[in-house]
């Protein structure tokens, strides 16, 4: 696993060190990339580390050998993993967000999200910056930044990417006008006809607050987004219809930066009934992707797992913030500020950053260990009951024996 945070650093860590890991175990990285040196000196393309925080982190999609990370030091660097050194470094320009690499696809264009509003195409190949996706709403920088990314899993040319004015923008990047769609949450039926597809209306949004979240299914029949304006949407990938999956009202979502969520992996639920992991602040959210009900939470422990107090101008401040979650096992997440895992034969789990500093892991329980937890659940909850109902019996008996007189 990988992990990079506000202070620059990245470190990396072998999962594998602990046996049994639902014993106690402290982990040590095996490797840490510390913070370069600030002021003057090399400028932000040098070789080394990054200067300020990290944004995302992403391994090669094709071979855990190499990952890459963006920072706001405006760079886009990347490395080898068996020696934690940078392979190449490149001057986006801007601050960076979010980047994504195609996980199936041969061009080895790195799709970056930085504070300026077109999005920037990387080719590793030739080490520059190829492409710069604009549509015309875009122009004059009125779109602001681009906040998130993502390759779709099932076309290799086909990228989301979404931005602080609340769209959704869907790029054909082999196209000049690479502009494919906008999505609009107003539109429940999509494009009805292939062969006659509609011209993007330039006023659609797919969100009423800055968008930054995106993830597709492993089979990229769906992309779901997320937006500051508190909402949850799943979007049909070959028509553009929004499904009008409603994931109730307690999602919050006000980082600025790029939020990480991802859907389950093939395989782990039954057709059609996917599960959709969302960071809700100081908790993880397991919903129904389809029907947006919540299956479970997942929460911590401890005095300082939520704080949730207002800054002037009416900002929420969190204490204790879920950063960022990847799930092990799937091969290659992304992570903002920022965690990422490798793949792995082990049992699948999801492991989560948290504006604390900690690294928490969140495993599947045994059956035997869920089953005696539940059991002593029951005896302790009928004990508390069979204890309440004495004392007020008790005081019931107290008072029927005695003569009571009001004055």
């Amino acid at each position: 696993m990988i992990s990079g945070g506000s202070d620059a650093a990245i470190k990396l860590w072998d999962l594998e060190q602990c046996a049994n890991p639902w014993k106690p175990h402290t982990y040590h990285p095996v490797a840490v990339v510390p913070r370069a040196p600030s002021g003057p000196g090399p400028g932000p393309g040098s070789v080394g580390g990054h200067r300020f925080g990290i944004t995302h982190l992403c391994f090669y999609p094709f071979d855990s050998a190499a990952f890459l990370s963006s920072s706001y030091d405006q760079t886009l660097k990347l490395w080898s993993t068996e020696r934690a050194s940078v392979s190449g470094s490149f001057d986006l320009g801007a601050k960076a967000y979010a980047h994504a690499i195609s996980p199936i696809a041969a061009h080895l264009l790195v799709a970056c999200g930085t504070q300026h509003p077109a999005v920037r195409l990387v080719d590793l190949r030739s080490s520059a910056a190829v492409q710069s996706l604009v549509s015309p709403g875009q122009l004059g920088g009125s779109a602001g930044a681009t906040l998130a990314v993502a390759w779709s899993p099932a076309h290799e040319h086909v990228l989301a990417a979404g931005s602080v004015d609340g769209r959704v923008r869907i790029w054909d990047v082999r196209k000049a006008n690479g502009l494919v769609a906008l999505l609009d949450q107003e539109d429940t039926v999509g494009i009805v006809d292939a062969e006659t597809p509609r011209a993007p209306r330039l006023s659609a949004k797919a969100h009423a607050g800055p968008v930054n979240g995106l993830t597709w299914t492993d089979d990229g029949a769906y992309l779901v987004s997320a937006g500051h304006d508190g909402r949850i949407r799943v979007w049909d990938a070959a028509t553009g219809a929004n499904t009008l999956a409603n994931f109730g009202p307690s999602i919050r979502n006000s980082q600025m930066g790029t939020l990480t969520m991802f859907v389950s992996p093939v395989g782990l639920t039954p057709p059609g009934r996917e599960l959709l992991f969302f960071p809700n602040e100081t908790e993880i959210l397991v919903m129904d992707l389809h029907e947006g009900s919540t299956v479970t939470r997942l929460r911590g422990m401890g005095p300082a797992v939520a704080a949730v107090g207002t800054r002037r101008g009416g900002e929420r401040t969190v204490r204790n913030r879920v950063t960022c979650i990847a799930w092990r096992g799937a091969g290659g997440g992304g992570g903002s500020s920022g965690m990422v895992m490798g793949g792995s034969n082990a049992p699948g789990g999801v492991y989560s950053g948290h504006s604390d500093g900690q690294i928490r892991a969140w495993l599947p329980r045994l059956e035997g260990a869920d089953d005696e937890a539940e059991s002593k659940d029951e005896e302790d909850a009928s004990a508390a009951r069979a204890k309440k109902r004495k004392v007020l019996d008790d005081a019931f008996r107290s008072l029927m024996g005695r003569q009571v007189t009001f004055s």
